[in-house]
């Protein structure tokens, strides 16, 4: 009776986090929201024994993912206006997919109802948890069957990585950049202006002019 109040708790508040997340008008406060429904979802894993995804939900995507997706909303300067000013444009192509999923998951809840033991008949079968343990049975699965999906899918996060990388350093008119070469290619001449106190103009222009 208590695990299935704290599934039907832990299940709401990732319902309501993830409908925040997408309706929030502050990103700041959708990356929050998103935060919370990892810790709640971490909590569903762990009431399931999946302790290891557990851990790694919220040491990867808190720790990690998370909150780079809050340094980002905070530091760049997004235009989220203009952003949403063509959400109608995208709106069938959302819904389409949306309505997608939703037959898909029907279909596997319809396929559940209909056969309970329909998940040990997969692919990999769910072993025995008493002499195989939950990070060694995923590890089995991962380097074993799917390896090279796995690898793919690592290959598709790198050149993520690297096209936002190439889209970040794009030139774009009145940013001064640090150039490394010019500052090791320069020579000990350099001049040294003692500045006073509040001289924050004349502080700018002789660390630009030291660099």
């Amino acid at each position: 009776m208590i695990q299935a109040l704290a599934f039907y708790l832990f299940a709401a508040f990732t319902v309501f986090s993830a409908v925040m997340v997408i309706s929030s008008r502050n990103p700041v406060h959708a990356v929050l929201f998103l935060i919370l429904a990892f810790f709640n979802s971490a909590a569903l894993f762990l009431l399931l024994g999946a302790e290891f995804l557990a851990m790694i939900l919220v040491i990867v995507y808190v720790g990690a993912v998370a909150v780079l997706f809050l340094f980002v909303v905070m530091m760049l300067d997004v235009n989220f206006a203009e952003m949403r000013a063509g959400f109608q444009r995208y709106l069938p192509i959302g819904g389409a997919v949306g309505l997608i999923l939703l037959i898909e998951l029907v279909a596997i809840l319809g396929g559940l109802h209909l056969d309970p033991e329909l998940i040990g008949k997969g692919l990999s079968p769910i072993p025995d948890m008493a002499s195989v343990t939950n990070t060694q049975a995923i590890g089995n699965v991962i380097y074993t069957d799917y390896i090279y999906l796995f690898q793919a899918a690592g290959m598709v996060l790198f050149v993520a990585m690297i096209g936002a990388i190439v889209l970040t350093h794009r030139k774009r008119p009145g940013v001064r950049k640090q150039k490394i070469a010019d500052q090791v290619a320069r020579g000990k001449d350099v001049e040294l202006r003692k500045v006073p106190t509040g001289g924050g103009d004349l502080t700018w222009t002789s660390a630009w002019a030291i660099t």
